[in-house]
């Protein structure tokens, strides 16, 4: 017989909806399902997730046709259109930030709840398309001239995210050493450091990010360096000033 706190871990916590974990969607969806109906007006707001929200209603005034407005509802329309809403936000509250982004701009909960489907688990050939794109993406990634370490990891750091949603483990250590040969020149001698002083097996992309960030000023210099030594002009200022 389950007990009151087997309940409440089905239904998620009282005060918020249960997490959606990544590997985890069909324990997700029923744990929802459950925490929704555990709500006022549950079976509303879960047939708002299952079939399409209210259909605005609309009246007539002085010979033209308007929607009503939400004062104007009757109070079974209200609760229904109160329910709508709360389907939508209760979703939203159980994403993590990097699915949260990918889904946010649907405000309907029924589209939502499919689309949340669709990039957890998407049909088997939708997967595998996608699958095979975020591949081509890693192998080609490349830095973006201009751009700073920061700019540069956040990039990385979301295409990884990405491919997680998947499920598409990498090993640490072609993913560490992705980062770090795609830095441009002024890098190498402290990504020559970097894998002197860390086990890129273990390290992690974080880390790594810390080690380099120390070095930032020095690889600028080295840049501006470079390109004073690419710029004839520059060479000949250069020259007349010494």
């Amino acid at each position: 017989m389950a007990t009151l706190a087997d309940k409440a871990i089905l239904s998620g916590a009282d005060n918020r909806p249960p997490m959606l974990e990544k590997e985890m969607y069909d324990s997700w969806k029923s744990r929802m399902e459950l925490y929704m109906l555990n709500r006022q007006h549950g079976r509303i707001i879960l047939e708002s997730v299952e079939n399409c929200p209210l259909i605005w209603p609309s009246i007539e005034e002085n010979g033209v046709t308007r929607p009503k407005k939400y004062s104007e509802l009757s109070a079974t329309e209200a609760i229904q259109a109160d329910c709508d809403i709360k389907a939508t936000n209760i979703i939203l509250q159980g994403l993590p930030p990097e699915v949260y982004a990918l889904v946010s701009n649907h405000k309907v909960a029924k589209e939502l709840w499919e689309r949340i489907q669709l990039l957890m688990q998407g049909t088997s050939l939708t997967k595998q398309e996608r699958e095979c794109k975020l591949y081509d993406e890693f192998d080609k990634f490349a830095y973006k001239k201009g751009e700073t370490l920061r700019e540069f990891y956040l990039r990385f750091s979301l295409l990884l995210n990405d491919m997680n949603i998947y499920n598409m483990k990498l090993e640490q250590f072609p993913m560490n050493t992705k980062f770090l040969n795609t830095l441009p020149l002024e890098w190498s001698k402290f990504v020559i450091d970097v894998k002197l002083v860390r086990d890129l097996h273990t390290t992690n992309i974080d880390q790594l990010r810390a080690y380099l960030e120390q070095h930032e000023f020095h690889a600028n210099e080295v840049h501006l360096m470079h390109e004073r030594n690419s710029d004839p002009l520059a060479l000949v200022e250069t020259h007349q000033m010494t």
